[in-house]
Order: structure tokens, then C-alpha cells, then sequence
């Protein structure tokens, strides 16, 4: 065929889908959506609870991945009755009052969201089967500061170990502390807990095997949270909890049940706020010279001489190795976290 023979009926052009209707950026308005309150999330679904309702939902593409996470409170459209087979859809999420966040490493890693809205974080820990960790509560408790969270140390098991050792450590910061006990099937501190969550968003933090469900059972008679066991040889507790879920509790007020967690990277807080958790320290290290990284041996460090006191204390000895051995990892060079507590050191 020679070009003189080509007319109009031989060229093919695909319309462009959609229609000839020009894209916007302007979303809608969504004026008729309603207020709901996220209570779990699994797999892509969301539990949401609107006037009292449980609905499932999906999140609206433009929030993004991972946008919406347990305690959020948001803005749903769609079928929100609730009903067989309804499904609703999030399309925004309120401004968070509070975000209480972990990273996979303490410098540069992945940040990932634990929960929003919470006001307190209760970092459950057992004194014994498995041992404490005070530096996995030592990292909590700067997480907590960095969020603007009130902070509360739940013991358990003391009928397995004195907490009086583990509670003089953390004496000099004024966190308030409450001690279970188990006995005949029964949580002995169970009224003084539910006392200090009542009317208050709390979520519970704590390694695997520490009782957190148990715990959480016994708030919440209906929660149903399954139950592990602590390994005889590991000392480690089996993830119980995948996820994390919000639970109203009876007397008013949510609890937020979190999986179990076996290490609490800090890479998202600014070294200042490490230091400043540590309420105990921060002043005496106002004195320290301008660029002083707080480490041992540092030149004109304040906290060497307040270490060389004649009348220094353990306790304070192994708060300031606790401060030390985080900024240690926060500043990039991370040693590996112990597995065991002796006395008031870590080993």
C-alpha cells in the first residue's frame, strides 16, 4: 500500500479509559461519614467501633500503607451497621494526641508505629520465669518520654521473687509501680491495676511470657487472650499476642494488649530525649562541658566525677551504665542486649 492510499478509517487510536472526565486532586468531602474508634487490625481489616457498634473496614488509598493503627480515632463511611458480610471504609484519621513508636534498630532502621492515643504505657515485667530486663524497661520508659506518655511498672510474679530490689532501681524517677502475684489460680494486685488504668487509654508493653494476657484476662473477664509458657532453657516466653487490640475495660477506659516484644530499638529518639528520661542523670550532667557525649572516660564528663563519689551506690552505678550502654547504641555502636538481671546489673 503506498502512502497516497492511507485515509482516516486506517489509523486506530484506543480511547483513554475513564472518559474524557479531567483527574482532580481535591478528595471528597465525605460530610456524611461517621466517628469510630479503631480496635484491632489484621491482615488489611480493620475493627472499628461506631456508636457502640463493631464494624469491619478497610483503609481509603490515599492514607497510605500502614496509616491507620490501633487507638486511632477516624472518620468511616459505607455500611457501618455492623451487620454479616458489611463492610465499611476509613477515609480520615484525626490528629493523634499521642504516638508511641519502636524502631528495628537503634540507629537508622525501620520506624514502625505500636499505637495511638494511648496516655499511659504500663511496661509489665516479670521477676522471674523469665528473669527482668531493665534495659528493655529502661528503653520503654524513653520511648514513653519521647511519646509524652505517663508511665506505670507492672511487677509480676512476685510470689516467685522480691520486687523490693527491682523497685529501688527506678526509686529516683518517681514512676509509680503496682506487684502482682499469683495464688490458687487467682491475681493477687489485680483491683490495685484496674484502679490505675480505670478511665485512661493504656497499652501494655512487655517481653513474651511476662503475663500480659494473663493479665489481661483478668481486666477483661471476655477478652479470651491466649495464654503461653515461659521455655525452660531460653527463659523466653512464646508470642501469645499477634496483635495489637484495644479492650474497653468494665470500669471505663481501654486497654491495648501488644504482642510480645524481645527488643525496643530507639533510632527515632533524638539522643537529648534519651538523657532527659533518665530524670535521675539529667541534671548531673548539665555540668558536663558542650559536646560531651556522656560516655565513660570523656573528657570533663560530669558523670565520671559524680561516679568517683566516695558514698556512690550501686543502684547508681547501674543507672548510669544503663544511660550509657543506650547512648552506646543510640550513637551507633550497639553492644547486644543481656538476657539475664543479677542483683541490680545486667550481665
Amino acid at each position: 500500500m503506498r502512502a497516497a492510499d492511507y485515509d482516516e478509517s486506517d489509523v486506530r487510536v484506543r480511547p483513554a479509559r475513564g472518559g474524557s472526565r479531567p483527574r482532580t486532586k481535591q478528595r471528597p468531602a465525605y460530610k456524611q461519614a461517621v466517628d469510630g474508634f479503631v480496635t484491632g487490625v489484621n491482615r488489611g481489616r480493620y475493627d472499628v467501633l461506631v456508636a457502640g457498634r463493631a464494624v469491619t473496614a478497610v483503609a481509603a488509598r490515599e492514607l497510605g500503607r500502614g496509616g491507620v493503627v490501633v487507638g486511632d480515632d477516624v472518620a468511616v463511611v459505607g455500611d457501618t451497621t455492623g451487620g454479616p458480610g458489611s463492610l465499611a471504609r476509613i477515609v480520615r484519621v484525626a490528629e493523634r494526641r499521642t504516638l508511641l513508636r519502636r524502631s528495628s534498630e537503634d540507629v537508622g532502621g525501620i520506624e514502625r508505629v505500636l499505637v495511638a492515643n494511648a496516655d499511659q504505657l504500663v511496661v509489665v515485667t516479670a521477676l522471674a520465669d523469665p528473669e527482668p530486663r531493665t534495659r528493655m524497661v529502661d528503653r520503654c520508659l524513653v520511648a514513653a518520654f519521647e511519646a509524652g506518655m505517663d508511665t506505670l511498672l507492672c511487677l509480676t510474679k512476685s510470689d516467685l521473687a522480691d520486687p523490693d530490689v527491682f523497685l529501688a532501681h527506678y526509686s529516683p524517677l518517681d514512676v509509680p509501680a503496682v506487684v502482682t502475684r499469683r495464688r490458687d489460680g487467682e491475681i493477687l494486685g489485680q483491683d490495685e491495676v484496674a484502679a490505675l488504668l480505670r478511665d485512661r487509654v493504656s497499652v501494655l508493653v512487655g517481653h513474651s511470657g511476662v503475663g500480659k494476657s494473663t493479665l489481661v484476662n483478668a481486666l477483661v473477664p471476655d477478652a479470651s487472650r491466649a495464654v503461653g509458657h515461659v521455655n525452660a532453657v531460653t527463659g523466653r516466653g512464646r508470642h501469645t499476642s499477634t496483635s495489637a487490640v484495644a479492650l474497653a475495660l468494665p470500669d471505663g477506659g481501654w486497654v491495648i494488649d501488644t504482642p510480645g516484644v524481645r527488643s525496643f530499638g530507639l533510632g527515632h529518639v533524638h539522643v537529648d530525649d534519651v538523657i532527659a528520661s533518665f530524670a535521675d542523670l539529667a541534671e548531673v550532667v548539665t555540668a558536663c562541658p558542650p559536646g560531651c557525649t556522656h560516655l565513660a572516660g570523656t573528657a570533663g564528663c560530669a558523670l565520671d566525677t559524680w561516679l568517683a563519689r566516695p558514698e556512690v551506690t550501686e543502684r547508681e552505678i547501674a543507672r548510669a551504665e544503663s544511660l550509657r550502654r543506650l547512648l552506646v547504641s543510640r550513637l551507633g555502636d550497639a553492644e547486644p542486649e543481656p538476657t539475664a538481671y543479677d542483683g541490680m546489673h545486667q550481665r
